[in-house]
């Protein structure tokens, strides 16, 4: 092929579709001696090397389930929850089986991802897994149970709403108490396995989007804004106003 008789935007579109240039391809490139195939060459080699990078971080999040295949078990559910520390609303979590292989671009721990970015990865989660659950504790059992035995209710109604049965659990932190399956429990695992960082963006979203609704119902203390958490204009919202009933009474409210 003749790069030097494309023009740059031909280059460029050939480039943007192109999967991996051979040796001979790039060589070819190389020897264009316009400014314009020079830059396109750059860019390509730094899209690549990106996508490398990203390919190796999620091949890296995938060893535990790969380990755990090459054992026998075959549906491993990710389980992580989100609002274990707001002040307000339920505490969500959700179960995850990818499907076997699936490696899901820029997926990692839901903390560190923007809003727009975790609904994108929602959709791919939803679309990519084998099958999930949701599952919840409301503010009422947050206040009778203690947050942790509450986090542990909602991930025990999560697995239970997996339609196909998980033969192992990976969760982050700590051991879901009175689960019924074999499980192995990772501190910060929702950076080191791809089923917990799946489970980590759907409980979020899911959260996320029942405080939308709730500040639908109390607007008065900004849920639109921070989700629950303790923000200093929260804070003095409830001062203000009192709490409502969304307000876990056993946390410090003010």
């Amino acid at each position: 092929m003749d790069f030097q008789k494309m023009t740059i935007p031909e280059l460029k579109a050939f480039l943007d579709k192109k999967g991996d240039l051979s040796p001979e391809e790039e060589e070819l490139i190389k020897g264009d001696r316009r400014r314009g195939a020079a830059d396109l060459l750059k860019k390509y080699n730094r899209k690549k090397e990106n996508r490398e990078r990203e390919e190796s971080r999620l091949r890296r999040m995938l060893a535990e389930e790969e380990l755990l295949s090459k054992k026998g078990f075959k549906a491993v559910a990710g389980v992580d929850e989100a609002g274990r520390g707001p002040l307000a609303g339920p505490v969500i979590a959700a179960a995850v089986i990818l499907k076997p292989g699936v490696m899901i671009n820029d997926l990692k721990d839901s903390k560190q991802l923007s809003t727009r970015a975790r609904e994108k990865i929602f959709e791919q989660v939803v679309l990519n897994a084998l099958c999930y659950g949701i599952g919840s504790a409301s503010r009422e059992e947050i206040d009778r149970l203690n947050i942790h035995a509450a986090s542990m209710l909602a991930m025990r109604r999560a697995l239970e709403r997996l339609t196909v049965r998980p033969d192992y659990v990976l969760v982050d932190g700590f051991p879901i108490r009175e689960c019924p399956f074999e499980q192995k429990a990772i501190k910060g695992g929702d950076n080191l396995s791809l089923s917990i960082a799946a489970a980590s963006v759907l409980a979020k979203v899911s959260r996320d989007q029942m405080m939308l609704d709730l500040h639908q119902k109390h607007p008065r203390y900004g849920f639109d804004r921070n989700m629950g958490y303790g923000t200093a204009e929260h804070r003095e919202a409830i001062s203000r106003y009192g709490p409502c009933p969304e307000h876990r009474r056993s946390f410090n409210l003010v």
